[in-house]
């Protein structure tokens, strides 16, 4: 009777390791499909990227060497040019949901955006509140103030987000906000009103009469809402509420580009300016 029960017992222990066992494997096979990249994501990012090289590009031709600009600025472009910095920063929200530190990433997107600033200072073309500029402040941002996202109700989230992304939007095209103060006038010219079409390119921002401007000009309304609308998207997302399709979909190409966005986007344009002007010295041509 003792060995029987001894054996039940034994039995018993043998069946709960097994349990455990087999609920740490299930465990870490979810941390696995968790920190698996998600190539649809990886692969819209890449396009998105690849979308702003084409359009630099087609910049470097207009600007440099003489090319029509039509083909730079046109409906068309000026369109699909929304778009693909919409698709960037809703991602980059997305992707503000997987990340350890939203307000490291955003110190380092910001460090890029300084070292950006200096190198076209130093050609005469400054961008003092670009594409990087935006990205790095909205993850800074989002970082610091994401408890108080958190707390606005999911269901209600996306209707607030687009409502303030089409308002700030409509806001900026038909109402003109000035002042005669130039501080105010150039933190104005953040959030989305220019209040020049010139400023001076050899001033630096500490210097006495700085009026900001940018060759490349990003400003935080609307996109910020934009940002913020896809953190939503991304609680969705990183709590695998999606179909399983979304997760294990193969995509050629684009991720490849996605996960390098970054260094792509930093270094692209520097490479392409100076492909630019190696033929200028070799032809003579351009304007």
């Amino acid at each position: 009777m003792k060995e029987d029960n001894k054996r039940e017992d034994n039995k018993r222990e043998d069946n709960k390791r097994e349990d455990r066992e087999r609920g740490d494997r299930k465990r870490e096979d979810r941390k696995r499909k968790d920190r698996k990249r998600i190539e649809i994501i990886d692969g819209l990012r890449g396009l998105a990227v690849s979308l702003m090289v084409i359009h630099h590009m087609l910049y470097n031709l207009t600007t440099f060497l003489g090319a029509p600009r039509w083909i730079f600025s046109n409906p068309v472009f000026d369109f699909l040019q929304a778009v693909f910095i919409g698709v960037f920063l809703f991602l980059s929200g997305v992707s503000s949901r997987f990340s350890r530190s939203n307000i490291r990433r955003g110190l380092i997107t910001l460090a890029l955006a300084v070292v950006i600033s200096a190198a076209t200072y130093v050609i005469g073309m400054p961008i003092w509140f670009g594409i990087l500029h935006l990205l790095g402040f909205c993850m800074l941002f989002f970082g610091v103030t994401k408890k108080l996202w958190d707390v606005v109700p999911r269901k209600a989230a996306p209707a607030i987000f687009i409502t303030l992304t089409a308002g700030s939007a409509l806001a900026r095209r038909y109402y003109d906000l000035t002042s005669g103060h130039l501080w105010v006038r150039n933190l104005l010219y953040t959030f989305g009103w220019p209040q020049s079409d010139y400023f001076d390119t050899s001033l630096l921002p500490w210097q006495p009469g700085f009026v900001i401007g940018s060759f490349d000009y990003q400003p935080l309304l609307p996109w910020i809402f934009v940002f913020l609308l896809g953190t939503w998207a991304g609680l969705y997302i990183a709590e695998r509420k999606l179909p399983d399709w979304f997760y294990e979909k193969k995509v050629p190409f684009f991720p490849v580009i996605g996960r390098k966005a970054l260094l792509i986007y930093v270094l692209h344009q520097p490479v392409m300016y100076g492909i630019v002007m190696g033929i200028l010295c070799v032809t003579g041509t351009g304007v």
